[in-house]
């Protein structure tokens, strides 16, 4: 530890993350701050080019409401995302996002990206609110505009951010290290922008093996951004709504495209259509099993229902997807050709354009989407709340839309004075993927600004608490530098565990006791109330957890920063006394939804005095 210099840089927005919302809010806030002569800083654990969850591309925009065009309303989207989310919706947030969120989306396309138009120069859509793009660099494209704004000089790359600094109750910055040389930094603000993500590989994933790492969301999204807000004693929402998407099985392809632009059917080995022959389900979830669309968690569930009875693997009808586009051409047999040679290249592009595995996988095994079905299946869970989850901080909304409960003095400030979050980081407001976590991003810079601006914090910062904090942070690798030697495989020793076991017995832990692919996502008290019990024994082990080098240092924290989602989530999940999302998780033991007891958001808080859990309800209250 005595070998790294530790590095203080004083802003006044520390914009931490690197992904969509932390490039909107590094646009956005380099205007503001220009304005008023003040510093903008934004650090990422990766390279901004290529970080977050659309690092390898993306071939649709899902949100773009069109409000110029008089098709859609800000109340449809609201509508549409309270639907999906079965109730549970902070409409004054999803409200702010949709009637900024085609401006940002106006920006991607000022800024260079293609986005598809049709002869009469209109922009194609995938459904209603989802535009086709050529989206391989999708993310190159945003975070050249971020850069651009804030200068190189102002960001700062593979630096792994791990703990919040405080000053008593309020924000004061951030700690992180370097993971390419040894500098330990000490980032201080007067308002901290949390943007760090959701998190993976807190459940067991389906891959395994060779495959492991494989998910549908972004591996390194670790967490990190429940473990900020968490640890600064934030107040928490909707831990219990972790995301299950159903993707084509083994490479997590997409599956949008094909039920939107191709039309294609989801069936079982049988041929059944699940979402036909279990129409009925539906009426055991009302009033959401009756809405258009159905809710993205009662679709998993009529066809996690077929695998259960014994009726899958589940198909995505390709073929017959495409033979029905291409029939139309039947009668010229020149332009029948043309046309399935462009099907095909476009069901082939929609892998390549963002989950270039499935391309690979398709290609390993021969298949031919043209000729044959292929098989989909419900991925592991995951907290994210920009996606059909909704996991994050509790936060301020706009002061023109939000109720007073919902309001406190700057939008996206969360509970603890200083602690603006976006994105995953910001619950309760889900399906804004990636524009309207851009647009986030933009709202929440404006408010961290304006904070900075009319109360200009003075803050004070303990020199002692930080090298204490320093000494937490590198312990991992003092602890593997004093132990390794004593045995013959480094791997294995009585005084250590390495990140990658500690992530095991982590994933193992939730698999089997929260609800996880192994158990068909089914739970019950007994078993969270024992999973929360092994928890607690692997908290005590992370004390012992060890690093051989840079890298796996941050490995460790990535892990511990999982375990505080993982132990959020077991919390929240317990509380909520029903099953709300079956398709998602259910509870075998409260089976049913009980829209008298639980229309209500399930809180959940840690503080950092007592280091004492807290869990309860805050009303829904509706703006339409």
């Amino acid at each position: 530890m005595t070998n790294f210099e530790t590095v203080e840089v004083n802003t006044d927005l520390l914009i931490v993350g690197g992904g969509m919302s932390a490039c909107g809010a590094a646009v956005e806030a380099a205007y503001w701050a220009k304005k008023h002569n003040l510093k903008v800083t934004l650090v990422d654990k990766a390279a901004v080019d290529r970080s977050g969850a659309v690092a390898m591309g993306l071939s649709a925009i899902n949100q773009y409401v069109d409000l110029v065009s008089g098709k859609n309303t800000v109340k449809d989207y609201v509508d549409y995302v309270r639907n999906d989310l079965m109730g549970i919706t902070r409409e004054d947030l999803v409200a702010n996002i949709a009637r900024h969120v085609d401006s940002t989306v106006h920006l991607f396309e000022k800024w260079g990206l293609p986005i598809w138009k049709d002869e009469e120069g209109n922009y194609v859509h995938e459904g209603r609110w989802q535009l086709m793009i050529n989206g391989e660099s999708y993310k190159v494209v945003v975070a050249e505009a971020a850069k651009n704004a804030l200068g190189m000089e102002n960001i700062y790359e593979r630096i792994f951010i791990v703990e919040p600094l405080m000053d008593g109750d309020v924000c004061s910055g951030a700690l992180g290290f370097s993971v390419r040389e040894n500098k330990f930094y000490v980032f201080k603000a007067k308002a901290t922008l949390v943007a760090l993500g959701g998190a993976v590989h807190v459940f067991k994933p389906r891959s395994s093996g060779e495959g492991l790492g494989r998910a549908w969301y972004p591996p390194w999204n670790s967490g990190s951004s429940a473990y900020l807000t968490l640890r600064a004693g934030a107040e928490m929402t909707c831990q219990e709504v972790r995301f299950i998407p159903v993707r084509f099985k083994d490479a997590y392809g997409p599956v949008g495209a094909w039920f939107l632009l191709f039309k294609s059917r989801a069936t079982s080995s049988l041929g059944g259509e699940y979402m036909a022959e279990r129409k009925d389900e539906l009426e055991n979830w009302l009033p959401y099993g009756k809405v258009k669309p159905i809710p993205a968690n009662l679709r998993n569930w009529l066809g996690m229902m077929d695998v259960m009875d014994g009726k899958g693997p589940i198909y995505m009808r390709t073929e017959e997807a495409i033979q029905k586009i291409a029939d139309e051409y039947k009668d010229d047999p020149k332009a029948y050709k043309k046309k399935m040679k462009h099907l095909e290249e476009e069901a082939w592009e929609d892998f390549l354009d963002m989950t270039i595995s499935q391309a690979l996988l398709w290609a390993s095994t021969n298949v031919f989407p043209e000729q044959e079905a292929s098989e989909i299946a419900a991925a592991e869970p995951y907290f994210i709340g920009s996606h059909s989850g909704a996991s994050g901080a509790w936060v301020s909304g706009p002061k023109d839309l939000a109720p007073a409960e919902y309001f406190w003095g700057y939008p996206n400030m969360s509970t603890i004075k200083g602690m603006f979050c976006a994105g995953d980081a910001s619950g309760a407001s889900s399906h804004k993927f990636s524009s309207g976590s851009h647009a986030e991003g933009r709202i929440a810079a404006k408010g961290a600004l304006e904070y900075i601006v009319k109360e200009n914090p003075q803050l004070k910062y303990d020199n002692a608490a930080i090298d204490e904090m320093k000494a937490r942070i590198l312990k991992p690798l003092e602890i593997y530098e004093a132990h390794a030697k004593e045995t013959s495989d480094p791997n294995i020793n009585p005084n250590y565990i390495r990140p990658k076991m500690f992530m095991f017995r982590l994933q193992k832990i939730m698999d089997e006791y929260a609800g996880g692919v192994s158990s068909q996502f089914k739970t019950n008290k007994p078993l969270l109330e024992k999973g929360l019990q092994l928890l607690n024994f692997l908290k005590e082990d992370a004390e012992k957890l060890a690093a051989e080098d840079l890298h796996e240092l941050m490995r460790c924290w990535e892990n511990i920063h999982r375990m505080w989602q993982a132990e959020a989530h077991v919390r929240t999940i317990l509380f909520r006394e029903e099953t709300r999302w079956p398709g998602y998780y259910y509870r075998a033991d409260t089976p049913k939804i009980d829209n008298d007891k639980w229309l209500k958001f399930a809180n959940i808080k840690w503080d950092p005095k007592t280091g004492e859990w807290s869990t309860f309800t805050k009303d829904i209250i509706h703006i339409f």
